[in-house]
């Protein structure tokens, strides 16, 4: 949970640096402005007291004072009314958060342009500019929310146009469904699968139903009456709100009390809708293409790729009994 930052109490640091020393005035510099401390005056930097941070600034002044200059970390304790109103305003992070929302608009705007290598990387880019100012908003106004839902959107609308005939989220909340009334069932879904008709066509497999025959459809609308269809407009089990279909899944069925499951879910969610970065998905999405370039079968690609999320769902169990 993100820690609460009181008015009352702040941190200064003072210091003054050597001017021989051009790359420590350079590493400060540098490491001031990524904790978001507001400077003063030249040397005198402030930030709202808090324990990770008194620790940040700790460990600079003693930078500092190994590198030949002299640095003082001073509490400023009960300021007045008007300090406190001053010393906030320094971090109001409303022109940050406009400055990052007119980038994600012109990414939105070119993205057409751009091949998924480079829409890829500048997503991940903007992402981390996100994540960092978020780490530096100590006195939230709500600019996160709209550069967020921004970044959301800009994000789901290049991916969407990586996927063609990726389904539009419907609202409302997923039904809890009886397992038992799903078995030995034909499952469709779009032919040439990608990360979340993989993952789910896994899911339903090696969870829900083992005895499962899946149609792949060049067509959604040539979906078979009898068929359970997934991952697209209209099926059974498809996007809800700000799940993916493995998700929807996951909840459909009651099987997110599984840890490694919803873990693999995150991966599969960062893949196929984005959002904040997963740690292994580049890694991920590296051998899923693979195996998607040269599986032209659905068949063979699903068999193959089942291979791949059953080594990393018993990766995942096996953390978590470790």
């Amino acid at each position: 949970m993100r820690p609460v930052y009181s008015t009352d109490k702040w941190l200064a640091l003072v210091v003054s640096l050597p001017a021989a020393n051009a790359t420590l005035r350079m590493r400060i510099w540098r490491a001031t402005k990524a904790l978001g401390c507001a400077a003063l005056r030249d040397g005198v930097y402030l930030l709202p007291a808090g324990r990770g941070l008194r620790q940040a600034l700790r460990m600079h002044a003693e930078e500092i004072k190994q590198g030949g200059g002299s640095a003082y970390l001073l509490n400023v304790a009960n300021p007045s009314t008007e300090e406190k109103t001053d010393f906030q305003s320094l971090f109001d992070r409303s022109e940050d958060y406009r400055a990052l929302m007119e980038r994600v608009t012109a990414f939105h705007t070119g993205a057409g342009a751009l091949d998924t290598h480079a829409g890829r990387r500048q997503l991940k880019t903007l992402w981390r500019e996100f994540e960092a100012l978020v780490a530096i908003d100590y006195f939230p106004r709500g600019g996160k929310a709209d550069a967020n839902a921004l970044l959301m959107d800009a994000e789901a609308a290049f991916l969407a146009s990586l996927a063609p005939g990726e389904p539009r989220p419907t609202a409302g909340d997923v039904a809890v469904q009886d397992k038992a009334a799903h078995q030995q069932r034909r499952w469709a879904t779009r032919k040439h699968l990608w990360v979340d008709r993989m993952a789910s066509a896994w899911l339903i497999r090696r969870f829900i139903d083992p005895a499962a025959e899946f149609v792949w459809l060049e067509r959604v609308e040539d979906c078979p009456a009898d068929a359970l269809g997934f991952d697209f407009d209209g099926a059974a089990f498809t996007h809800v709100g700000q799940r993916v279909t493995f998700e929807v899944l996951l909840a459909s069925f009651g099987l997110e009390s599984d840890p490694a499951l919803v873990k693999l879910a995150a991966l599969v969610h960062c893949l196929d809708a984005g959002g904040l970065p997963v740690a292994e998905a580049a890694g991920l999405e590296l051998v899923l293409g693979g195996l998607r370039a040269s599986q032209a079968d659905d068949d063979a690609l699903l068999a193959a790729a089942g291979g791949v999320f059953d080594g990393i769902y018993m990766n995942f169990k096996s953390g978590e009994a470790a």
